[in-house]
Parts: C-alpha cells; sequence; structure tokens
C-alpha cells in the first residue's frame, strides 16, 4: 500500500515538473501606438502538444487578420526547440489604456493561461510619408467625403449630405469594404434615403481624376440654431496596391491591406429665423407653400355631414410643420380631424402636400360661418415671413331644430330681520320620551352579532393568508408587478403630461434615460443611441425590445415637431410602459 502511494506522488511529482517547464506567452509588437495605427499581437508556446486554443476577448480593438497558426522547429549543437504561434494583427478602436486578457490552451489535459499585456493608444498620429508603404499608398489615394448641399442653413431649412468614397484607379484598387460607426445628427431631423447600388462615376478630387460612388445620402432639417456637429462616417477599406511585378500570367500583382476610412467631422453653422416682420400666427413653416381651407358641401340637412379640409402644399419642412385649427361657431360640431400626408423625399428637400380633414356637423338650422384661418411661413430664398389667409366658408342649413334659449328664472330672497321688541313664546307643556318600551342591548341581536363576529372572521383571516401566500409564491407574476409598478413610477410624470405635447415627449424621454441611469449607473443622456443599443445588447437584451426602445425614443424627437393628437401620445405612453417592463426582465 505503501508503495503505491509512493508511486502515485512520484507521477504527480513528474507531471508537475512537466507542466512547469512548459511556456505560454503573450507579446505584442508594440505597447503605445496611435488610433489609427495597429499592431500583432502573438500567442506562442514552447512544446508540441497544445490544442484548443482560445483567444482572449480584444474588447476596444477590432481584428483586422488572424488567427494565424505556425510552427517551427530547429535543432542547434544537438539542442531541439519548438514553438507553436497563434498570431493576429488588431487596431484599436477607442483611446485610452487597455488590458489585453489571457488566451487559454489545454496541454495534457491542463489548461494553461497566457500573460496579460498593457496596451497605451493615444490620439491618430500623421502616417509616415513613405511611398513604398502599401497603407500609406492606399490613404492617399481612398477619400471618403461628406458633401453637404449648405453649410449655413436657417433653422428648418432642408439640406442634404452625400457620402462619396472617391478611388485613384490608377494607383488602387477596392476589394471591400464594411461601415464601422455611423454618423450621427444631433439638432436635426433626418431621413436616410436607400442607396441601391454603388454605380462607379467619373469625377474629380483635390484635381486629380478619380471614380466614385455614393455610400450613403440623407436629408436633414435643423430644429435649433448654432453649431451643430455631424459625426463622421468610418469605412474599413480592404484594397490593394500594385507592388510592380506581374505573376506567370501577366496579371499585376497586389499588395493587400486594410485600414479604417473616415469622413471627418462636419460643423453646420444654423442661423436662427429672424424676429423682425415674424408673424403672431408663426408656427415653424420653413419654404415655399400654398394654403386652402375648403368645404365638401355648402348647404346640408340638420345632422348631415361635411368635410373640411385645411390643406398645405408646396416644398419646405412639411413634415414638421402643424397645421392651424378651425374655429367653429356654436350649433356646428367638429370633430377631431384625420391628417393625411403626400410627400416625396430627395436631396432638393420635401415636396408634395400635408391636410387635416374636418368632419363637421350642424345641431340646428340657421347659416354658419366658418371665420378665416391664417397660415405663415419664412422663405429662405427671399429671407421673408408670409400670410396666406383664407376665405371665410359659409353653411347654410335650411331645415332642422331651433335652438332653444333658456328662460332666466330668478328667486328672490328676502333677508329676515330680527326685532328686539318681539317676546318669544313660552311653552307651557312638556314632552318627555318613555324608555319603558326600549330594547336593552344585552340580548340583542346587535349583541349576538358583535360577540360571533370575532369567530366568523377567523375562516376570513385564512382565506387572505392562503391567498397572500399564493401571491408571494407567483415569481413571474410578482415580477410582473414590480416591473409595471417600476414603469408607472418613471413614467409618471409623462402621465400628468397627457395633452400637452412638448411637455409629454420631453417627460417620456427623460423617463426612458432615468430608468436606465438607475439600472446601468450611466448617463444615457450624454452617449449615441448606437452606444445604448451596443450597451443593451452586452446585457442580452433580445433585439426585438431594443427595436421597440428605438421606436419610442425616435418617436420622442420626432413627434416634438409633427402634429400629434392625443390618442397618438395615449399610445406612445402605454407603448413606452411596455418597453420598461420588458427591459427590467434582462436588467434586473
Amino acid at each position: 500500500m505503501k508503495r503505491k502511494y509512493f508511486y502515485i506522488f512520484i507521477l504527480l511529482l513528474t507531471v508537475q515538473n512537466v507542466l512547469a517547464q512548459v511556456t505560454f506567452k503573450t507579446s505584442v509588437s508594440k505597447n503605445q501606438l496611435g488610433l489609427n495605427e495597429r499592431f500583432r499581437i502573438e500567442f506562442s508556446m514552447d512544446k508540441q502538444g497544445g490544442d484548443d486554443f482560445t483567444p482572449p476577448n480584444f474588447n476596444n480593438f477590432k481584428v483586422l487578420a488572424g488567427p494565424s497558426q505556425s510552427t517551427s522547429f530547429s535543432s542547434i549543437n544537438g539542442k531541439s526547440s519548438f514553438k507553436q504561434t497563434y498570431t493576429y494583427i488588431i487596431q484599436p478602436t477607442v483611446k485610452g489604456n487597455f488590458t489585453i486578457s489571457s488566451a487559454s490552451i489545454i496541454y495534457r489535459g491542463e489548461t494553461l493561461k497566457s500573460n496579460t499585456v498593457r496596451i497605451t493608444v493615444t490620439d491618430a498620429i500623421e502616417l509616415p510619408k513613405d511611398p513604398n508603404d502599401p497603407r500609406y499608398v492606399a490613404s492617399q489615394n481612398i477619400h471618403l467625403v461628406a458633401e453637404i448641399s449648405n453649410a449655413n442653413p436657417y433653422v428648418g431649412e432642408s439640406i442634404s449630405v452625400v457620402y462619396k468614397l472617391y478611388v485613384n484607379i490608377n494607383k488602387v484598387n477596392v476589394q471591400n469594404t464594411r461601415e464601422v460607426s455611423s454618423p450621427t445628427f444631433n439638432g436635426f431631423w433626418n431621413q436616410s434615403m436607400k442607396v441601391e447600388s454603388w454605380e462607379a462615376k467619373s469625377g474629380t478630387f483635390q484635381g486629380q481624376p478619380h471614380r466614385y460612388v455614393v455610400v450613403k445620402r440623407a436629408l436633414l432639417i435643423p430644429h435649433k440654431s448654432g453649431k451643430l456637429e455631424i459625426n463622421p462616417l468610418e469605412l474599413e477599406i480592404s484594397a490593394g496596391t500594385p507592388m510592380g511585378r506581374r505573376d506567370f500570367f501577366g496579371n499585376m500583382i497586389f499588395n493587400d491591406v486594410s485600414f479604417t476610412a473616415t469622413s471627418g467631422k462636419r460643423v453646420i453653422n444654423v442661423k436662427p429665423l429672424p424676429l423682425e416682420n415674424k408673424p403672431v400666427d408663426f408656427n415653424g413653416a420653413v419654404g415655399v407653400f400654398s394654403f386652402n381651407v375648403t368645404s365638401s358641401k355648402k348647404t346640408l340637412q340638420a345632422n348631415e355631414s361635411a368635410s373640411l379640409m385645411v390643406e398645405v402644399s408646396g416644398k419646405g419642412n412639411l413634415k414638421l410643420i402643424e397645421l392651424p385649427k378651425i374655429i367653429s361657431p356654436p350649433g356646428l360640431e367638429v370633430y377631431e380631424p384625420e391628417h393625411n400626408e403626400k410627400i416625396n423625399t430627395s436631396l432638393n428637400g420635401l415636396r408634395g402636400k400635408i391636410n387635416d380633414r374636418y368632419a363637421v356637423v350642424p345641431q340646428f338650422k340657421g347659416k354658419f360661418k366658418i371665420p378665416e384661418v391664417s397660415f405663415s411661413y419664412f422663405d429662405p430664398k427671399t429671407e421673408e415671413y408670409h400670410t396666406i389667409t383664407s376665405d371665410a366658408l359659409f353653411i347654410n342649413v335650411p331645415q332642422g331644430k331651433t335652438p332653444v334659449e333658456s328662460e332666466n328664472n330668478t328667486i328672490t330672497k328676502q333677508t329676515v330681520i330680527s326685532n328686539g321688541n318681539d317676546v318669544r313664546f313660552i311653552k307651557i307643556k312638556t314632552e318627555f320620551i318613555s324608555e319603558e318600551n326600549k330594547e336593552d342591548f344585552y340580548g340583542s341581536n346587535l349583541y349576538y352579532i358583535l360577540l360571533l363576529l370575532p369567530l366568523l372572521s377567523i375562516p376570513f383571516g385564512m382565506f387572505l393568508g392562503k391567498k397572500k401566500q399564493n401571491r408571494d409564491n407567483d415569481i413571474i407574476g410578482n415580477k410582473r408587478r414590480r416591473a409595471n409598478k417600476l414603469a408607472r413610477k418613471y413614467l409618471s410624470e409623462a402621465k400628468k403630461q397627457l395633452g400637452n405635447k412638448e411637455p409629454f415627449y420631453e417627460a417620456l424621454e427623460r423617463a426612458l434615460h432615468n430608468y436606465l441611469k438607475a439600472k446601468l449607473q450611466i448617463e444615457t443622456s450624454d452617449i449615441s443611441m448606437d452606444k445604448i443599443v451596443e450597451i443593451l445588447q452586452k446585457k442580452n437584451v433580445d433585439g426585438r425590445t431594443i427595436d421597440n426602445f428605438k421606436e419610442v425614443m425616435d418617436d420622442c424627437n420626432f413627434a416634438r415637431y409633427t402634429p400629434t393628437t392625443n390618442l397618438q401620445m395615449k399610445q406612445e405612453y402605454n407603448k413606452a410602459k411596455q418597453v420598461i417592463t420588458k427591459l427590467d426582465k434582462y436588467l434586473s
């Protein structure tokens, strides 16, 4: 028995010595680099037999190439050496100090881990002007440009941004592209226009002939004045630069490189609308418009309906216009309008028409006048305000009921005056109530009811306790009730503002940010929607819930500048409540 334990001890000691002689390490080509630089990271092992290699999670870095696996064996003066290597080419995505965690590999049933590595990432540096460096050649002949139609618009004036990729095909060819970062348009209403296909066209860039394709395009309408920034579009581009020699078949041989092209940050100086001669009824319409108020019928019977249409047509910020309301006279009932839009979107702006269609029903006979309605807009070309006033409309109702005027019934009250000379009447008889026939409390029905009440309350209390126990054991139901209660808590301010458009949507957006701030311990109002989505994805929130969250946030930004009914606000409130309830399932 002792010999058996001795052999086991020798075996364990041998395995430990073998593992102690194995080296599995991480090395990098540089520990400090610029944001636009890349570096090589290698995980190497000096013993044969390693298996099931697992790389680290390259957070804040993107993998450009790898893993490439290589092995080497050498024998010098009878001394052998072996090296098994896994190599990656990676590039940082943000600035800062980062630690790349350990990789792991299985060796003889044991898991070995490599050392961690510290990397410092600084601002992007200027690439050395080496004409023999393929990355430098590619960066000088591939350009991503954001072309702005008007860098100094008025508030509410449409502008367009077109992203073009220029390539000098004589010196480089593009093999593949991938969007790394989308542009953000904070302070703008925006609508992307789909690019069906990348059609190459001839053009010039910095005076040199290039071929270019349109990558992305969008229509923007600023809704506030000042300097507004458009964050850049970034593309990761795989390209080839000619090496100056050909292969056996006469084809040019290329050096394959990968680098990130950026459109750069653009600043738009948005001018405020002039205060001079600004109409009192001006409501933010910018462009060139026509305005009409029409009625489908001019003669009606009582309780017969007609349609009144308030319509604006032309070119401008049609999606942000709130149409003026009509004023109805007494006796003419007007219902909530139906809003309709027919708008075409192009790089030149929004063109089309919008209208509110009202149903009106007369209650009595008579001639009803619908007063004139005015609509004002600002023309950015002439830099002047214009006001259009519609004609008054008359609706004749020859037959029907006559309104009944209520008669004024008046009641005259007289004040009672006390006379000090009056002598009050003195009663000469008393009226005492005999208590002989009064029933005693002891032995009465009320006495026995109160006596039995504690006994009857025992089964009722047991029933309530059982019901509470079942409720406490209902884990899913409790979570749902807590989530609903949490949603009502954060949305309480928005509920108070139902019916007040701007305060409601501001409170709704603030409630969603406050909820995420409490759950994620971050200030979400200061970061982009893309970053919020990325954080939620890391929390394993399902895609449908994230899409619903984005829809509510987009609706909050959009609806503040468009006509909105109380029904729509109620629907948005319920949608936000459902979103918070669903998010709480993942963030609790």
